[in-house]
């Protein structure tokens, strides 16, 4: 797996340099230390992964990664940062950010990089408990209004829980081609990217 890592700290940067190629398993492509370096290093490098702080001087991380998805939809960023924000949070589910975790749990950043190459989104337990609480919204929706089932929003509802595909089609009776298929026509009726935003749907509608 080829990575670029992104953090104005050059201590930290080279640090997650040296212990991230000592798994064996990752390449440390480039290295940068703005916002605008980051932009540049993925044109250049186009990595598999881009690992990112938020908090930089100049152009943040979370300004870089809305420019890189705007240009590249299948870019993988994931933000590693010291910061619990609720703002920062949001922001970089709506922008359509693979992950967010923080550098307090360093012994899940390898993983983590892992779980976003093979197409999974990772946020760190501390970030996911406080997702309903951020974007939580109305206490009744109307989903008909929409052009929703109530079997659509049945499978929204499973996936902003955090379901897997094959959760959902043991929750629901159902085989998981015909999930995908749901999901599908959910992600299109709403004019929605993927399940993150989905789930943000969910959240600020419920």
């Amino acid at each position: 797996m080829r990575i670029i890592v992104i953090d104005d700290d050059k201590l930290v940067a080279l640090s997650l340099k040296t212990i991230l190629e000592n798994t064996g398993s990752i390449e440390i492509a480039a290295m940068g230390h703005s916002g605008e370096e980051a932009i540049e290093l993925y044109k250049q490098h186009k990595p598999d992964v881009m690992l990112m702080d938020i908090r930089m001087q100049g152009m943040t991380g979370l300004e870089a990664g809305e420019k890189i998805l705007a240009e590249d939809r299948d870019a993988k960023i994931l933000y590693l940062t010291t910061f619990s924000d609720d703002e920062y949070i949001v922001k970089a589910l709506n922008i359509g950010a693979k992950g967010y975790i923080l550098k307090q749990d360093f012994n899940g950043i390898e993983p983590a990089l892992q779980a976003v190459m093979n197409g999974q989104r990772v946020f760190g337990e501390q970030v996911i408990n406080r997702l309903p609480e951020l974007i939580g919204g109305k206490e009744e929706f109307d989903y008909a209004r929409y052009g929703l089932t109530e079997k659509e929003w049945e499978l929204t509802t499973l996936v902003a829980q955090g379901l897997s595909n094959k959760e959902i089609s043991t929750e629901m009776f159902l085989s998981e081609g015909t999930v995908r298929n749901y999901l599908s026509q959910i992600l299109e009726k709403l004019d929605l990217r993927d399940r993150t935003q989905l789930a943000i749907f969910y959240f600020n509608h419920k």
